[in-house]
């Protein structure tokens, strides 16, 4: 299908009816490791809709969830949301029952204050994890946000700064397009830079996210003027999240706090999607595309990053195959740091693959290079055995900061795609912790 949008500004206050704030109210506390290095950078945010909206949600299948990961696991079911309200610094996780208490709480201050049903409340957190929540400081910070809350782009450009951590820019996008003959809009953020292999259901529950592979924290949140129904806003989530936000990784680590949530307000007028409705297609297409643009920028902005790798691998078995081969080569610590060095080192390539738990046969392997979208595909290794290529031609591609990566495992009709990241020492410094220093220590 042709992508029949267009790129407007504004992110999560683009779509009719929707406002946004963010505050500082020293959340980590200044001075306490990394992360509150960054001064009094904005730490709380707010995204309010003015009407009831539906609402759909993706959460993290991370056996250890954070506070709000199940708070907003339990709520996405009733369909119906209005708010959400998100904060940077600390995780709210492994923080026990006094952690769901001060989950429920920000949410019920912030009903309070807009005179709307906590229950219709969504919550997110993200930043260290053991750590309790500082409720007074959030108290305050809710009640000076929602005293800011409008649809200004500015305004939205302080909500994608609220929630970052260690990312070094914020992340966001807004499309426009046409449903059934309306104007309507979509637009997001996100975050995230660490502990990123997104693997979310949208129950948290792993067995529900098996088929779509395994998913410091990521956190998106999708606006959208568009009517629609909660089964269907759910599916059509659960498919953009399987081919973006759970197709990409930066160091393999799953976070406790991943979450997508989408809030779908009905106020472009359009005649309410549902299953089977003719224009869900579109609704889809942009949404996948919204979700996948937001995933690059995650992994762009990795740790360290210097180089944005895309992974295919066909002609396995099955899809299950397909996807341990990718993951086992782009997760792999050897091939990253080759990566960094702009080595097309493919022996590791092809150990990575026979570790994995993959049907390999080795002497039916293809490993090929390519620069970002052209077809033209500069060989490594044809069957098993070391290409005629050059090796300067191949160091010359890796070199990019970006290319792809194909592998052919000749066996099947299998397929997958992954979205990583070089491992560099900067990476390293970054997460290693100084022992002499406790404040830099720690979840």
């Amino acid at each position: 299908m042709a992508k029949t949008f267009k790129i407007i500004p504004g992110s999560i206050t683009a779509p009719s009816g929707f406002l946004g704030a963010a505050v500082f109210c020293d959340i980590k506390r200044l001075g306490t490791g990394k992360g509150s290095n960054k001064g009094k950078k904005r730490d709380l945010a707010l995204i309010v809709s003015e009407v009831p909206a539906t609402v759909a949600g993706m959460f993290t299948t991370n056996q250890i969830c954070a506070a709000p990961v199940k708070v907003c696991a339990e709520r996405v079911r009733g369909g119906e949301a209005q708010a959400i309200v998100v904060n940077s610094g600390n995780a709210n996780a492994c923080t026990g029952k006094q952690g769901m208490k001060d989950a429920y709480e920000m949410t019920a201050i912030l009903g309070r204050e807009l005179h709307m049903p906590e229950q219709h409340i969504m919550v997110g957190s993200t930043g260290r994890i053991g750590v309790t929540m500082p409720m007074e400081n959030l108290k305050r910070g809710i009640l000076d946000a929602a005293w800011q809350l409008n649809s200004t782009v500015k305004n939205a450009d302080a909500v994608a700064e609220a929630i970052m951590t260690s990312d070094t820019r914020p992340k966001q996008i807004a499309i426009e397009l046409q449903v059934g003959g309306k104007r309507v809009r979509v637009g997001g953020i996100c975050k995230g830079a660490g502990m990123i292999q997104p693997g979310m259901s949208a129950t948290g529950k792993r067995p529900a996210a098996a088929p779509q592979g395994l998913h410091a924290t990521m956190l998106c949140f999708i606006t959208t003027d568009v009517a629609i129904e909660a089964k269907a806003l759910q599916a059509c989530l659960q498919e953009a999240v399987a081919v973006s936000f759970n197709r990409i990784t930066v160091d393999g680590d799953m976070s406790t706090n991943d979450t997508v949530l989408v809030l779908a307000n009905g106020l472009a007028e359009n005649a309410v999607l549902k299953k089977g409705s003719k224009d869900l297609a579109v609704f889809q297409e942009a949404l996948s595309h919204v979700c996948l643009e937001l995933a690059k920028k995650i992994v762009r902005d990795g740790e360290g990053v210097t180089r944005f790798v895309t992974i295919r691998v066909n002609g396995a078995r099955n899809f299950a195959d397909a996807d341990a081969a990718v993951r086992a080569v782009g997760n792999s610590s050897l091939v990253k740091t080759s990566w960094f060095g702009g080595d097309p080192n493919w022996g590791r390539i092809i150990d990575a693959l026979g570790y994995s738990p993959a049907k390999i046969v080795e002497e039916k392997v293809d490993i090929a290079y390519a620069a970002p979208g052209s077809k033209k595909l500069v060989y490594s290794l044809k069957r098993g055995q070391p290409a005629s290529t050059p090796f300067k031609t191949l160091c010359q591609i890796a070199a990019e900061k970006e290319f792809e990566l194909h592998i052919n495992l000749n066996l099947g009709k299998g397929s997958a795609v992954l979205y990583a990241a070089d491992l560099t020492e900067e990476y390293v410094d970054f997460n290693k912790g100084d022992v002499t220093d406790p404040s830099s220590m720690g979840g």
